[in-house]
């Protein structure tokens, strides 16, 4: 059974920075597109971003772009998204997904699988 496990998630002020880490297991991922989406208060989930199968292409939503990085270990079999000069409206759960392609997704539907979610409040 493919499990997603988030972590890392926290509260941070403005300017900081934080490390999401995701844990998968059930399948070999090392096949699959990776991705990030996150969802604040009253609003709906939306993409972040992805990261192709070996790690050598990565996505990112435009608000994102330059601050947030995704990377993954498929050795290790988790994906993780680093987060900079994090801003107010960054504050949202964040979730790990797995699209069961190799080519990039970005819509919800496209995922096959989906993390908890981590909360990320990030304080101004």
């Amino acid at each position: 059974q493919v499990q997603l496990v988030e972590s890392g998630g926290g509260l941070v002020q403005a300017g900081g920075s934080l490390r999401l880490s995701c844990a998968a297991s059930g399948r070999t991922f090392s096949r699959d597109v990776m991705g990030w989406f996150r969802q604040a208060p009253g609003k709906e989930r939306e993409f972040v971003a992805a990261i192709t199968p070996s790690g050598g292409s990565t996505y990112y939503a435009e608000s994102v772009k330059g601050r947030f990085t995704i990377s993954r270990d498929n050795a290790k079999n988790e994906v993780y998204l680093q987060m900079g000069s994090l801003k107010s409206g960054d504050t949202a759960v964040y979730y790990c997904a797995v699209r069961f392609s190799g080519s990039i997704g970005w819509q919800i539907a496209e995922y096959n699988y989906w993390g908890q979610g981590t909360q990320v409040t990030v304080s101004s």
